[in-house]
């Protein structure tokens, strides 16, 4: 390189390296009981789970792992993912499930000022409550200790203000 072109760390787009390092985002959960932290040495990429999915959320990922696309619905944490898997990548059904949940981020509506609750009428565990406050319009609150990071509330937001992350 010459003086005038110097590359930073900041400029170069790491997460294309991730497919060769067998490494994804951490910051997302791979699938139910699936053991996170070696999600990717432990999967063969076979996809055996992508058809056992009754609800149709697992699709292929980056470098063929298999991810959870909470677009298209939600985790009803049934196991049979964990059942068609031939690896020993998920942990026994009697585990926690992941430490995944919901997070609500700034684009969201509500904090636009405008009346909008559709996550929390998706929320079987009612983990997403709403706040009211005076001059304002309600404002949502998600019970951490209550959200099962199953994602019904994703798909049902018209903002694409919720992402399901691992805490």
């Amino acid at each position: 390189m010459d003086g005038g072109d110097s590359v930073t760390n900041q400029s170069i787009n790491t997460s294309r390296r991730q497919l060769f390092t067998r490494r994804q985002n951490s910051e997302y959960p791979h699938l139910p009981w699936a053991k996170q932290a070696q999600f990717t040495d432990l999967c063969t990429q076979c996809a055996k789970c992508i058809p056992s999915c009754p609800e149709h959320i697992i699709q292929p990922g980056d470098g063929g792992f298999p991810t959870i696309n909470f677009q298209k619905g939600e985790c009803i944490f049934c196991y049979q993912c964990a059942q068609a898997c031939p690896e020993s990548l998920f942990y026994a059904q009697e585990e926690p499930v992941w430490t995944a949940k919901a997070i609500i981020n700034d684009s969201c509506i509500a904090k636009q000022n405008v009346e909008c609750r559709s996550c929390g009428d998706m929320c079987d565990t009612q983990a997403i409550r709403f706040k009211l406050a005076v001059g304002t319009v309600a404002q949502p609150n998600i019970i951490t200790d209550d959200c099962t990071g199953c994602g019904a509330c994703v798909s049902v937001c018209p903002t694409n203000a919720i992402q399901i992350k691992l805490t």
